[in-house]
């Protein structure tokens, strides 16, 4: 914005998603600039008047370089704020939303979790914070817990079998044990969001799943999800 200022989309712990002025954040020595930069933890000093908020003071608290000297790290924590920015509304208070961010980040930059594990976890949590949560319990139609053949239902959000059919709308697979670290997630501390392990196939119907999931249920695309998917594929 202008030569020297920026217009920020701020998560904060109080007022929710807000829309910030930071003047003067890319002058040179800025006291704003690390503040004023993509996916950094701050201490900030608001001030609002008329109809928009400015940035007074900040303080960087956690710039978290593990994931920017990473470029898929850097890419995935980008889809996770553009993601993040969509279900965030102006104003409203979600502390699940921004520990669900923060902790995800977290994971990539400190934890070295495996990054389709924090992807699949994040998009499946963060549905559930939105208010999409998934009935993952049991078969929505035979009442099975231990379904064979497991599929979830993208537009209903439920467990359906092979027994029962896949119904009319898009489905994707799963085995025992995606299912379990679903529910995991869903149905689990959210504190241990993260502390289960996956490889091989059931991880990559873990993660298609999720990601097909979250896509249907938000309906629409992200573009910072395509550049990650393109960095995956190189």
């Amino acid at each position: 914005y202008k030569e020297t200022d920026k217009i920020l989309t701020v998560l904060t712990r109080e007022g929710g998603k807000r829309t910030v002025k930071a003047r003067g954040c890319r002058r040179r020595n800025s006291p704003l600039a690390a503040s004023a930069q993509l996916l950094v933890w701050s201490d900030m000093t608001l001030f609002e008047y008329r109809d928009y908020i400015s940035l007074n003071e900040a303080e960087a608290l956690e710039l978290f370089w593990g994931v920017r000297r990473d470029v898929e790290k850097l890419a995935l924590c980008s889809y996770f704020a553009e993601v993040a920015e969509a279900v965030a509304e102006e104003g409203r208070p979600d502390q699940a939303l921004l520990s669900l961010l923060l902790n995800s980040i977290y994971a990539l930059d400190r934890l070295n979790k495996p990054p389709a594990l924090v992807k699949a976890a994040f998009e499946l949590r963060l549905l559930c914070v939105a208010g999409y949560e998934p009935l993952l319990d049991a078969c929505a139609l035979c009442g099975e817990e231990a379904p064979a053949q497991p599929r979830l239902d993208l537009g209903e959000g439920v467990l359906c079998c092979a027994a029962c059919g896949e119904g009319e709308g898009a489905s994707r697979p799963l085995d025992a044990v995606s299912l379990a670290a679903m529910r995991h997630v869903v149905y689990g501390d959210p504190k241990r969001l993260f502390s289960f392990s996956m490889n091989g196939e059931s991880m990559a119907l873990m993660a298609r799943a999720c990601e097909d999931f979250l896509l249907t249920q938000l309906d629409r695309g992200f573009r910072t999800l395509d550049f990650y998917k393109q960095l995956d594929m190189g």
